[in-house]
């Protein structure tokens, strides 16, 4: 029977192989919980199925697997243990609040030297680290599009440190400014969030790498929709700003309630958001003190999956995935739905002036 199958055959097989041997090297190096188990029986079961074609034992193919699977186990062995914190400096970007503050106050708790940048020294934030952490813990007030302030931070965390190096620069600083459609969105909105979001990052990178190279150190870089904009007040904000600086004919062709109705979306994200932010800090952990760092962590459930069907999948498919968990939109801008209904009334007229004269010619044929 196996003369029965030709090349074709064994390319499909090789290629459906490698495909599946992609995905669990990829998953499994993504810290996955679930989805490392259940790719590898959805590969195991394309593989029998299609060897089960050649006539051989399924129960022995999955005793191979199974023995392949403890080998592999055996010879990886248990994770090995993290590194020590002692006598290592971390400098964190954006501490005022969310992720930053939490990370500061948490990595300070394990016992690192920690270096906050606040954008104000006086705020709430920067007075609950100075309140609740060990004087380990320095304080800096950088705003990371300014490069002199950024200068001057490596200045004094040079002065501090003396002649060790940095251990980790964790790149957290972002903000998200931008509130709807790109249309309604200013310029200097985007302008804004490049400059924080990648030129500053960037600045302060370059800034601080040789202090990290000296220690052999590590960069972590947060990416975050909306870190820093949880809160239903600040979205509140930027609603009122963009009704305040709308042209108005930009204005009647969204609509107001299309423009709430946006608003609506960004509150009822605010409001699912988990309030627990240890899935990042002990993220952010692990890329600090694991002996063979990973290139990418997800923090939290579901990212991982997300990232997976965006990188596996079909355009299609991931596309409709992300659309319908992001883009939950129902109100369509207020143009569009005049020449929705424009284009209805036309159809709907179109077809009774069809049915009139058919009527028309059923009275002529009649009448002859």
């Amino acid at each position: 029977m196996m003369d029965d199958y030709n090349l074709p055959f064994w390319i499909y097989l090789a290629v459906v192989t490698v495909f599946v041997g992609g995905a669990m090297k990829k998953i499994l190096a993504s810290h996955l919980s679930a989805a490392p188990p259940l790719v590898a029986w959805l590969g195991a079961t394309v593989l029998v199925e299609r060897l089960w074609a050649l006539c051989l034992p399924a129960m022995l193919l999955l005793a191979l697997l199974a023995l392949a699977c403890c080998l592999y186990s055996t010879r990886t062995g248990p994770p090995p243990a993290a590194l020590s914190t002692h006598g290592k400096a971390i400098l964190i970007t954006g501490c005022d609040s969310g992720f930053g503050n939490a990370a500061a106050k948490h990595l300070d708790a394990l016992g690192f030297e920690v270096f906050a940048t606040v954008l104000d020294l006086s705020g709430d934030g920067a007075r609950e680290l100075q309140k609740t952490c060990s004087t380990r813990l320095t304080l800096l007030q950088v705003d990371i599009t300014q490069p002199q302030q950024v200068q001057q931070a490596l200045l004094d965390t040079k002065a501090k440190l003396g002649l060790r190096g940095l251990w980790g620069l964790v790149n957290n600083a972002g903000v998200c400014v931008n509130f709807g459609d790109a249309e309604l969105s200013l310029m200097s909105n985007f302008r804004g969030c490049m400059e924080v979001n990648f030129f500053g990052t960037l600045s302060i990178t370059k800034s601080f790498l040789p202090l990290l190279r000296q220690s052999k150190g590590r960069v972590v870089t947060i990416s975050s929709p909306a870190g820093r904009c949880s809160n239903q007040s600040y979205w509140e904000q930027q609603h009122k700003q963009l009704l305040q600086s709308l042209p108005p004919a930009l204005l009647e062709d969204y609509g107001e309630d299309y423009m709430a109705e946006t608003k609506e979306l960004f509150h009822s994200y605010a409001r699912q958001a988990n309030p627990d932010l240890s899935p990042v800090t002990n993220a952010i952990v692990q890329a600090l003190l694991s002996p063979q760092p990973q290139a990418r962590y997800f923090a939290g459930p579901g990212v991982g999956l997300m990232y997976f069907i965006h990188s596996y999948c079909p355009f299609s498919i991931s596309n409709r995935f992300l659309q319908k968990l992001f883009m939950k939109k129902k109100l369509m801008p207020r143009a569009l739905r005049k020449q929705s209904g424009l284009d209805l009334n036309l159809s709907l007229h179109n077809n009774n002036n069809n049915n009139n004269n058919n009527e028309e010619e059923e009275k002529e044929e009649k009448h002859k």
